[in-house]
């Protein structure tokens, strides 16, 4: 019985299950929200490197019109998030975050500047916009 008990708690424990080392358990599960005909989701897991991945898409009409790979992880000292969209990465590094909520900018970026995420309640709201805030783009998702 120890053993049965002692093996399951180091299974518990595996890495691969754990919460990111840089904090964003919060973001975890699939999401998605929809408006106007167009459904958009993401998709954040951890891997077994304690990064945070994730993967967005955008369906309009029955048909995938987009789709992105995302990731956030630990590099020289900061946190970044990186989005790969027809091949090239974009990074944006945290300028904030609390508890439930987290900030990323690169203002050489065209569009987006700002990335914004953060919880109200059982929601998960994704936010893009230039580094002042202006021309936002805001997206509501549900976990699924």
């Amino acid at each position: 019985m120890r053993l049965t008990i002692a093996i399951a708690l180091c299974l518990l424990a595996a890495p691969a299950m754990a919460a990111p080392r840089i904090g964003f358990g919060w973001m975890l599960g699939r999401w998605c929200g929809e408006d106007d005909g167009t459904r958009t989701c993401e998709h954040w897991r951890v891997d077994r490197h304690r990064r945070l991945l994730g993967q967005g898409s955008t369906i309009k009409a029955s048909k995938t019109v987009e789709q992105e790979r995302l990731r956030i992880r630990a590099r020289g000292g900061q946190v970044y998030y990186e989005a790969s969209l027809g091949g090239s990465v974009t990074a944006f590094r945290r300028t904030a975050s609390g508890a439930r909520s987290a900030t990323f900018t690169n203002a050489a970026h065209d569009y987006p500047q700002r990335i914004r995420y953060w919880r109200e309640g059982p929601t998960l709201v994704a936010e893009i916009a230039l580094a002042d805030g202006s021309k936002a783009m805001q997206w509501r998702y549900a976990r699924q």
